[in-house]
Parts: structure tokens; sequence; C-alpha cells
């Protein structure tokens, strides 16, 4: 994987901001949320297409989880998730959880775990760019994130929706990113190369914006990238973190 885009004459180069969505492109979202469902999961009846399954799981449990954030944007998401957790619970005809069990769902995204290959990449990235994130996150959580399993890593600046409130792909969020990114580090608008693995959550609306963008395809979804093609314009695909930035590493290289 690499440039997929012959149309855009942009280098790697050409850039002085990567901006990252966290949760599913450097920290494993879906990892770290099926392991918390699973207290909730492990109360079905046996067999049944849930406990095993981490992808039908999520896609049902988020169902919930985004219309929450459609509705009360301005509500956290360590707030969001116990609410999403007990309508999921509710959806699979489950007692409801106490408070505690859900507010214990919500309160593990600190320690969701990070991808392997995240760490290395970005601190390879950072001797090229300036790095920000552009999270879906409350505060309190990203802030574990960041001196738990992002531990070693430097942001120049962290956007998340508590400070913006609204979630992506609230086309509100990218606007901050870019007004901010001119106040705070100097970089104007086309300066920036988004990186996100969402589609629907970042690349989508990144073209709407006009932001630069590179897709970090960590789990093979053609057939999602084949149904949104009229809306994306991406102009990297990678598998990995670690791959973009052994292509940035390249890139620069050339350069000597």
């Amino acid at each position: 994987m690499g440039k997929v885009r012959d149309d855009d004459p942009a280098k790697l180069t050409d850039f002085k901001l990567v901006s990252f969505d966290v949760y599913s492109t450097l920290i494993d979202e879906k990892g770290g949320m099926f392991a918390g469902l699973q207290i909730l999961l492990s109360r079905l009846p046996t067999p049944n297409p849930y406990i095993k399954d981490k992808f039908h799981s999520l896609a049902a449990f988020q169902t919930f989880e985004w219309e929450i954030q459609r509705t009360q944007p301005n509500l956290r998401y360590n707030e969001l998730l116990p609410l999403a957790y007990k309508a999921f619970a509710a959806s699979l005809s489950l007692p409801e959880p106490s408070d505690q069990e859900a507010h214990n769902f919500g309160a593990q995204i600190g320690s969701w775990p990070a991808f392997p290959d995240t760490v290395p990449a970005l601190q390879a990235l950072k001797k090229h760019y300036k790095l920000v994130m552009l999270s879906n996150i409350d505060n309190d959580s990203i802030a574990r994130t960041l001196s738990g399993p992002l531990a070693g890593v430097e942001f120049d600046a962290v956007f998340t929706a508590q400070n913006i409130g609204s979630y992506k792909p609230d086309l509100k969020n990218f606007q901050y990113l870019v007004a901010e990114a001119k106040k705070l580090l100097g970089v104007e608008k086309g300066e920036i190369l988004h990186t996100a693995q969402s589609l629907t959550h970042d690349c989508v609306p990144a073209k709407t914006i006009g932001l630069s963008s590179t897709w970090i395809d960590r789990e093979d979804q053609e057939e999602k990238r084949q149904e949104l093609k009229d809306q994306l314009n991406f102009t990297w695909r990678f598998a990995s973190m670690g791959e973009m930035a052994k292509a940035v590493d390249e890139s620069f290289q050339e350069l000597k």
C-alpha cells in the first residue's frame, strides 16, 4: 500500500502536521471495548452470535453509542458509554446492569491498549511533523491514554469532542482542527495530513472540508471503501501506522 491517488501531486514531505483519530487508529478500541463487554455478554444463553464475534457484537453495540453521540453531542464520552451499555443490555433482553457496572465500562477507555506498531510509528513521525489528536473521547480518558498506552509520545495538541462540543463526523470538529492548528501551531490547512482508520467518521468529512488524508486500513475494509468511494479522496492508504511511518521516513530520505 502507499499512494493511491495519481491525480494528487502531494508528497508526504509536503506536510507540517499530521492529525490523528486516536481510538481504532492508534489505540485498539475494538479489542478494549469487546473485552469490556464480556461481563455482559457472558450472561447470554449459549450458543449466541455475540460472545465470540467481536465485529458482530460491536456493530450492535455501536448503533447505541453513535445514536447517543448524535442526539447528545455535549455528553462526555465516558458518560455516554454507560448509557450505551445499558441500552445494549436492554436490546439483548438482559436485566439492567447496575450503575456501577455501567460506570466501570465507561471508565476503561484509558486502559485500552495501543496497537503494537503505534508508539514506535508516532516517535518516528515526530521527527518530521507536529502531531495532533482529533478525538471523540473525553479529556479525562484521553489523559489516561497519553500517560499510559501512549507514554513516550509527544503530541503538540489534543482536541477532543469535549472541547469542541460535538462528535465526528460533524464538520465542526474538523473546522476546529483547522482553526486551532493555525492559531496555536502556525500551520495552514493545506499543511495538515489527517490520518485515520474510520472512513465514515474521518475520511468522508476530511474530503468534505478539503483536508488531505491518509487511511489506515487496519481491518482490510475494501468492501466498505467501495460503498463509500464517491465520498472519499484519501491520497494514501496503509495497513498500519508502522507502514505509514516507514513510507514517511523513505520519502524524507529521498530529499537528502
